[in-house]
């Protein structure tokens, strides 16, 4: 099968799925009751080599690991949300240093972090006039607290890589620069999520261009542009727009995503690493195993493998 796009081999990237297909991690109500096994099984079955971590996974290391090696599967990232802004930096440490040792045991490389202090994403108003926009000193808290774990996990020889997300202080492209601009390049990666930066709306080819060379992370989402249109016109939640269906996966012809043009920004770029397939969507209308096939199938006429 012939690439369109370069440099992505699987000798340079993997392909990962988030559990999100199947149930929602930030909202544990949108869920239709897929136990664990029929999840990771299905990302197998579909064609990953990899996965994030969901709240239904086992909490011991090694019980997961066997599970994950079991169906030929690693594991893409952990998530940790950071709570420098309101001044939890104790306790935020200590989580991530707690993920950062579990994360060794399972052979991660990738942790993935986001400032949910003052997020407005997990609560049931609406995502974009809540948002928080942050202070100089908020931002000053964020910055130097993020560089400091991420020399706790170069330590390790691992990567932090920091996930912007709807609903936050560093939502919009505007919010990707000041991060990049006052973190420590050597210290602190960039999770590039499509889908999100489109819902913001921004273009994710522009910061793709911009950021390319601290890129670490990729999570490829589509976007209903018509359900994120409704989400700023009428005011919705985030959980809201996800009941709706603002999230799809890539190859969904209903997505507003061009992922050709990010993906060879990339690839020209020397990217290497995961590229981890997401949607957030209600397992109850989008049947979980049908969307992670249509996206792997999509990828494998991308990359040609």
């Amino acid at each position: 099968m012939t690439s369109t796009v370069p440099n992505l081999g699987p000798d340079k990237v993997s392909l990962g799925v988030t559990p999100t297909l199947w149930w929602n991690d930030d909202f544990p109500l949108i869920d239709i009751g897929i136990p664990f096994e029929q999840c990771v099984s299905e990302m197998a079955l579909a064609g990953f080599q990899g996965c994030s971590i969901g709240h239904k996974y086992p909490a011991d290391p090694a019980v997961l690991k066997k599970a994950l090696d079991l169906r030929g599967l690693k594991v893409s990232e952990p998530w940790v949300s950071t709570y420098f802004t309101i001044g939890d930096k104790d306790r935020t440490v200590e989580n991530f240093k707690r993920q950062l040792e579990f994360l060794e045991k399972v052979g991660g490389k990738d942790i993935v972090v986001a400032e949910f202090g003052l997020s407005s994403h997990l609560q049931p108003i609406p995502v974009f006039k809540h948002r928080p926009e942050f202070t100089d000193k908020e931002w000053d808290l964020l910055t130097g607290g993020l560089n400091e774990i991420g020399r706790l996990a170069a330590d390790k020889n691992m990567r932090l890589c920091y996930h912007h997300h709807m609903g936050t202080g560093v939502q919009t492209a505007e919010d990707i620069d000041r991060l990049m601009a006052h973190t420590d390049p050597d210290r602190v990666h960039l999770l590039f999520d499509t889908g999100h930066l489109r819902f913001a709306g921004d273009d994710p080819l522009e910061t793709a261009e911009k950021h390319k060379q601290r890129i670490k992370h990729v999570h490829l989402k589509n976007v209903r542009q018509s359900v994120a249109d409704k989400v700023r016109s009428d005011h919705l939640s985030f959980q809201e727009g996800i009941l709706q269906g603002v999230f799809t996966v890539p190859g969904d012809p209903e997505g507003a995503i061009d992922f050709e043009p990010v993906l060879s920004t990339l690839g020209e770029a020397g990217f290497e690493g995961w590229l981890v397939v997401e949607a957030e969507q209600n397992p109850a209308t989008a049947h979980p195993l049908t969307y992670a096939k249509t996206a792997r199938g999509y990828l494998a006429e991308v990359l040609g493998w």
